[in-house]
């Protein structure tokens, strides 16, 4: 055995405990010497004991390197381990960085810099249209979007991502070959061609609430920053932030409702000292980049001449969505005029339309 197997062979084990891996790798001096430890020698590590040593050592029995690595070329998965060149230096430098990765789709190279976009699972039509807004300008702007594939912001940043030729990483808490959730399945496809998806769960592991907060040390660890969008006070994003802290990354937050329980956790955060975001050139400011894209995006966007209909119509909507009789009655103006603003303002990228025809500002 060498030391690849040695890795990998820890991550199958312990996939998900990172510090316990390194606990016991660190004691042995060497992952094949821990591999290849005996029962008594492993009882010897203070984070193993009898029982657990007893586990490993029934599990470690039933790895067969040989039938793993056969389905991983089956599902087009790579395994990078910690020694390898690709695997990504900034996950390799936080304190517990998993041994072993499981890859499906291509990394980018370690000088892309990349930013992680997460928030609610439930997020407002506003958390939407704002999470589509920065992750859309930032990947225009070669800026990587790295999420979780959870429902809500999760999913709309690596789509946003995918909708503007942009590269976008999914980090997931189940196996490489596991969707979750299941209606993520073409969304997922669409990750491993134009980007990647990772994981430190070995193949055939299904998601289970623990596995989460494990993923997520890696989702900030993969990242220059984290921008939180629509958390409520107890939140996944917001056990994201602490490891990016822990980890020396930026926390960067969205400013939402305050009369909105979503956004009690990122207004939070901005109290405590995370950075404000109102648009993609604060996170750039904030990490000290400049991209020439996204400036002249924004001009761009500034130069939409509206009518005086248009500008009525857009005057009213908000992050509230609204019913076309609702913007009738506070536009003051016509169906038909009303109806004809509407449709000017969709093209033009200044407002979204919602299901059950209803309207809110994109712009805010």
């Amino acid at each position: 055995m060498d030391n690849r197997l040695g890795w990998i062979g820890w991550q199958i084990l312990l996939p998900g405990s990172g510090r316990r891996v390194w606990d016991i790798i660190h004691h042995f001096g060497s992952p094949v010497e821990a591999w290849q430890a005996s029962e008594n020698d492993l009882q010897g590590v203070p984070c193993v004991g009898v029982q657990g040593a007893r586990k490993l050592v029934q599990r470690r029995k039933n790895i067969q390197f040989d039938n793993l690595e056969k389905y991983l070329e089956k599902i087009s998965c790579k395994v990078l381990t910690i020694d390898d060149e690709t695997y990504p230096y900034l996950l390799k430098c936080i304190h517990d960085p998993p041994p072993a990765i499981f890859v499906r789709g291509h990394l980018p190279q370690d000088d892309c810099i990349g930013i992680a976009i997460i928030g609610s699972r439930k997020p407002s039509p506003y958390g939407l249209v704002v999470t589509e807004t920065l992750a859309g300008e930032l990947a225009r702007g070669g800026i990587e979007i790295i999420s979780g594939m959870a429902r809500g912001i999760d999913s709309a940043s690596h789509r946003a991502a995918l909708m503007n030729n942009g590269m976008t990483m999914a980090v997931l808490g189940c196996g490489p070959d596991i969707v979750y959730p299941r209606e993520n399945e073409k969304l997922m496809k669409q990750i491993i061609e134009k980007g990647a998806i990772i994981t430190e769960f070995p193949p055939g592991t299904m998601p289970e609430p623990w596995h989460f907060p494990s993923r997520n040390r890696i989702i900030s660890g993969l990242s220059s920053a984290v921008v939180v969008i629509e958390a409520a006070e107890k939140s996944g994003a917001l056990i994201t932030a602490d490891f990016a802290l822990e980890q020396g990354r930026e926390v960067m937050a969205v400013p939402g409702n305050i009369n909105n329980p979503k956004s009690a956790g990122t207004n939070k955060l901005i109290k405590q000292g995370a950075s404000l975001v109102t648009g993609a050139l604060d996170i750039l400011k904030e990490l000290g980049i400049e991209t020439k894209d996204i400036k002249s995006q924004q001009k761009k966007s500034k130069k939409v001449t509206l009518e005086v209909n248009e500008k009525k119509v857009l005057a009213v909507l908000s992050e509230i969505p609204q019913t076309m009789e609702q913007v009738i009655n506070l536009s003051k103006l016509l169906p038909e005029e009303v109806a004809a603003a509407l449709t000017i303002l969709e093209i033009e990228g200044l407002i979204r339309s919602l299901p059950g025809k209803m309207y809110i500002n994109a712009g805010l």
